[in-house]
């Protein structure tokens, strides 16, 4: 198993930090964490979930960021964490992997390659996923920083 397992002594003070943090941040509502491999769950049910999730997801991202520093402080290891609040995340996942099959359905079509930009690095991994062992197309990123871009194309 990963040294990065959590013990129930530092679940406790994780979640401790976290219930402060949204408390500082006067964001009302629960949530339960659980390890997930080497990444830390938090399932928020809240009725700010417009303020949490921010413009495209940006403020969520941000707050993940914010949240695995705080972490590290605490319990001195870093751990990814991944924040689902009110099912923004699985419904992402949903639209990504169907716009995947969309996009490969348009590149069959076609019979050329198709650029998918503005998604994030982990949303790019969605659709990689949704396409890896596709026997039609391949995916692949392309550029750097925000002019990333992902690129669906015939095998």
């Amino acid at each position: 198993m990963s040294d990065l397992k959590i013990t129930t002594k530092e679940k406790k003070t994780i979640e401790e930090a976290i219930g402060d943090l949204f408390a500082s941040l006067e964001i009302q509502g629960t949530f339960t964490l659980s390890q997930n491999d080497e990444i830390l769950d938090i399932v928020m049910e809240t009725e700010d979930s417009g303020m949490i999730i921010g413009y495209h997801g940006e403020t969520l991202e941000s707050l993940q960021l914010i949240i695995s520093l705080m972490v590290a402080k605490k319990i001195d290891k870093f751990i990814r964490v991944s924040i689902e609040v009110d099912g923004y995340k699985k419904a992402r996942m949903e639209y990504l992997e169907s716009l995947a099959r969309q996009m490969k359905e348009k590149v069959l079509e076609e019979k050329q390659e198709q650029v998918v930009d503005s998604l994030k690095s982990w949303e790019r991994r969605i659709v990689h996923l949704a396409l890896q062992d596709d026997p039609d197309v391949v995916s692949e990123s392309a550029g750097v920083g925000r002019d990333r871009v992902l690129i669906i194309k015939p095998k």
